[in-house]
């Protein structure tokens, strides 16, 4: 193997001998082992056979850390796909689900906010369709969650429900006997 002449300082060396022998992650120990073969001399061709690494990716790393140093190896959170709605359009949607009701914003007659609600009232809005998994996940990004709503008869006679429990009571007893 040939080993060609390169020009890091021994600081470098020193720096990148440490991180490959210290570092956990897999992925930063392959880049690490490239920069440290690449300082020792070793050409890009003679890297790629050492470490099973394709020579654009040794030639890509080896760039990168001339440019950027080490932070430049630090591989970034990937992006993802971005949002469909706007931090204040979010805002928004959370400060209408969280204040008011389906009836107070033009849903007639409908007092609880479901997920196909949420993206039907997004789509009059905004004019961004949501699937209804999508708006689940939406809530669950806000910090929303989905309950079922109770009812609670406010005219109910506790005397008549009494009576009914004691009834029922009797008829359950009256039917196991039957059996």
């Amino acid at each position: 193997m040939i080993k060609i002449k390169t020009n890091y300082t021994e600081s470098e060396k020193t720096e990148i001998t440490k991180l490959l022998r210290t570092t956990e992650s897999k992925v930063m120990h392959r880049k690490y082992q490239v920069i440290h073969l690449h300082m020792d001399g070793y050409k890009n061709i003679e890297i790629s056979k050492i470490t099973t690494l394709d020579p654009q990716t040794v030639g890509i790393y080896i760039n990168t850390y001339k440019q950027h140093g080490v932070t430049g190896l630090i591989p970034k959170k990937p992006s993802g796909r971005p949002r469909f709605l706007s931090k204040e359009q979010e805002r928004l949607l959370y400060d209408t689900i969280s204040a008011k009701s389906p009836d107070d914003v033009g849903f007639d007659g409908i007092m609880n906010w479901t997920s196909k609600l949420a993206c039907q009232w997004v789509l009059k809005e905004f004019g961004v369709q949501y699937s209804e998994n999508g708006m689940l996940d939406m809530f669950h990004r806000l910090g929303l969650s989905y309950t079922r709503p109770t009812y609670v008869l406010a005219k109910a006679d506790q005397k008549k429900q009494e009576r009914f429990k004691e009834d029922f009571g009797a008829i359950k007893k009256t039917h196991r006997r039957q059996n």
